[in-house]
């Protein structure tokens, strides 16, 4: 399974693509993050974005997208545009008709550290043990990604394999008339 994992943000969005299945080692793919000016207005900020993402979708052909879950801060500005990009990622998955995650930070650090409370460097620390590479990756955007995209791979597929049963078990209780 190939994962894209992104850890948006308007200023600066991580992108990493991870391979790999549930009880084999896990490979990089490629990591980066994009960036964008403060100078330019939003609208302009969410098109770099929304190209940045459909370049890697084109490239890399993954399977499925993870996406950090927006939760709220303090600061409703970075909220808005944190939720802004994360919203633009889920549109580029989903116009090829890709699966896509959304993970919560707390459940994305408790994956890959077994701690739901790490600090970004426990997790970057992690993200260069678990893809065995010679340095975390910088800044903590690029490993955010990589440690969604590894979450996924660890946890996703069990849990589409809940909700296709779950499904399945939904349909089966409708009526005939309903089906």
């Amino acid at each position: 399974m190939r994962v894209l994992g992104i850890d948006p943000g308007l200023t600066r969005c991580g992108m990493g693509v991870v391979e790999g299945s549930v009880g084999r080692p896990l490979g990089l793919v490629d990591v980066n993050v994009l960036r964008t000016s403060s100078d330019l207005r939003v609208p302009e900020r969410l098109v770099t974005i929304e190209k940045g993402i459909d370049a890697w979708l084109d490239e890399y052909h993954p399977d499925a997208v993870a996406i950090e879950r927006v939760f709220a801060r303090s600061d409703v500005s970075t909220v808005m545009g944190t939720a802004q990009a994360s919203g633009i990622a889920m549109v580029c998955a989903a116009r090829r008709g890709l699966p896509v995650a959304l993970h919560t930070p707390s459940e994305v650090k408790a994956a890959v550290s077994g701690n739901g409370r790490a600090d970004k460097a426990q997790v970057g620390a992690m993200v260069t043990r678990i893809l065995r590479l010679d340095a975390p990756p910088k800044p903590a955007d690029a490993a955010d990604a990589l440690a969604l995209a590894i979450t996924h791979i660890w946890r996703g597929g069990a849990q589409a394999r809940i909700d296709a049963a779950l499904a399945g078990t939904r349909q089966a209780r409708r009526p005939r008339s309903l089906r």
